[in-house]
């Protein structure tokens, strides 16, 4: 069975499992549910009061064990953090589907295909994946049909890669309004390091830094928020178990970007120490461009809450 999506793309899978029922698969289920999916969802997490949620709010048929969630499923998508991703692929493995589709979610994807490949048993096509999309939000409540929109999904394909899996696990993200590329595993990694973990990791450091500031009190720190601070809070709001196994399982692409990171940040220190007020104008104006380059592209807008609007798309 194959239900329909808008603009005539079709979703090729009949039944979609997600195990971890997050922002990241509840936003899968209502996209699939507005780009008209007819097939099966079912689900499951860890966490009772979770299974419990995503009952309530209507997300999938939900399982109170994985192996339960993905019996019969022709796509599993594994939604856990990284760390938690080899567990759960071995005690699936027995009850997965002769020819299904195993993909995830992951923010690092060496240490998946590490993790969850030995586990997977001959006929299942294992086709690692990475949305980036996300917020700083978590939990089944978080998810929104929209969260895909416009965003890349960038997929890993393994050496041994079946290729009608990976075009139809492209399909299946582009149903949901992702653009899909595909990218070397180790090269993600790296790219990844500069684009997302190196910048979570300094805005994690820098409220440190501020909450550590004994000069400047923590009202203070809220009150005046609205500068650039706001900006970090933002993404330090992100969910911690996740970035600690992001940190961990893509260490020595994250420590060489840091390494540069630092490199950077003695040479504008010095350059502020010295008033070399001209060197300060052309970094400033070169990185500058970066930005508008981040606009122009469609990944972000040029509006004063960052096109961030809480009720946006929230539901």
């Amino acid at each position: 069975m194959t239900a329909p999506a808008p603009e005539g793309r079709a979703i090729p899978f009949a039944h979609v499992a997600l195990i971890g029922l997050g922002l990241i698969a509840s936003s899968i289920s209502h996209a699939l549910r507005r780009a008209g999916f007819a097939g099966r969802i079912t689900g499951t997490a860890r966490s009772a009061e979770t299974r419990r949620r995503a009952a309530e709010l209507g997300l999938c048929e939900v399982f109170d064990t994985p192996a339960e969630a993905v019996a019969g499923a022709d796509l599993v998508i594994l939604c856990v953090p990284v760390g938690a991703m080899g567990a759960v692929a071995q005690e699936i493995a027995p009850a997965l589907a002769e020819g299904a589709v195993v993909s995830d979610v992951g923010s690092v994807k060496g240490a998946v295909v590490a993790a969850v490949a030995p586990h997977l048993p001959p006929g299942v096509h294992f086709v690692p994946a990475h949305p980036l999309a996300g917020t700083e939000h978590s939990g089944p409540d978080a998810g929104f049909a929209a969260l895909f929109d416009n965003r890349w999904c960038i997929l890993t394909p393994l050496p041994d890669f079946d290729p009608d899996a990976v075009a139809r696990l492209t399909a299946f993200w582009t149903a949901l309004g992702a653009h899909v590329d595909e990218m070397e595993v180790a090269r993600h990694d790296l790219v990844l390091a500069v684009t997302s973990h190196a910048p979570h990791l300094i805005a994690y450091t820098m409220v440190g830094v501020a909450d550590h500031m004994r000069r400047v009190t923590k009202n203070e720190v809220i009150k005046y928020s609205a500068a650039g601070f706001r900006d970090f809070t933002r993404i330090a709001a992100s969910d911690p178990t996740m970035w600690r196994d992001v940190f961990l399982n893509n260490k020595e692409a994250t420590l060489e970007i840091l390494g540069r990171f630092t490199e950077e940040l003695f040479m504008l220190q010095r350059a502020i120490r010295m008033e070399d007020g001209p060197f300060l104008h052309e970094y400033f104006t070169r990185t500058r461009a970066i930005r508008r380059g981040i606009i122009e592209a469609g990944q972000d807008t040029a509006a004063p809450d960052f096109g961030r609007v809480v009720a946006e798309g929230r539901k």
